[in-house]
């Protein structure tokens, strides 16, 4: 009895982290409270407390879940593809119209990273270790994995895949939110 109302709690736990991980990149870290989420999740707000310290730590767990998420997506990309062509595939995925649109479930980087400095230091740390991964991820799909240099260039592949995904969702034209994710996309897959 004692194992089932333990899994119950956990998978209600993860329920709750879901809902959080899709409503903070969708609405943002401020712009989504703890009834919001606990409502998304099919729950009260008074239950709450029963799974979270505070809201930080649901935050961190979201941040957590949703970085991870989003590195999983990459990897998936990379596992459906024959080996050297894996770059190109986790670019193309990334730049894709589909991920413009996917906010609620795509880059939580894209989604929040300029919510970013202003988070508590569990918040920053789930995400910080997730860049991290995806940084490794993209360097691991280099040809010239483990030379000088290599880190520093998936770092900079990262940074443009982030850059123009968010340029891609900030305008309203679609026109231009297209050109920039081809640039970016053109560019990556030539110089890389």
């Amino acid at each position: 009895m004692k194992k089932t109302a333990t899994r119950s709690k956990e998978a209600t736990h993860d329920r709750i982290v879901e809902a959080a991980a899709r409503a903070i990149r969708r609405s943002g870290y401020n712009g989504t409270g703890v009834a919001d989420i606990m409502k998304a999740a099919g729950l009260t707000h008074g239950g709450f407390y029963a799974h979270f310290a505070s809201r930080e730590a649901m935050l961190a767990e979201a941040a957590d879940r949703a970085g991870s998420e989003a590195v999983q997506a990459m990897e998936s990309v990379a596992a459906a593809v024959p080996p050297g062509q894996t770059f190109q595939a986790m670019v193309q995925a990334y730049l894709s119209e589909m991920h413009v649109n996917s906010i609620e479930t795509g880059c939580a980087t894209a989604a929040l990273g300029s919510e970013m400095p202003r988070q508590a230091p569990e918040v920053r740390r789930a995400a910080t270790r997730r860049i991290k991964e995806m940084i490794d991820l993209i360097a691991r799909q280099f040809p010239d994995w483990g030379e000088p240099g290599v880190h520093e260039r998936a770092m900079v592949t990262a940074s443009t895949m982030v850059g123009a995904l968010i340029l891609a969702r900030a305008v309203d034209d679609p026109r231009l939110s297209d050109a920039l994710r081809k640039a970016a996309l053109n560019h990556l897959i030539s110089n890389n």
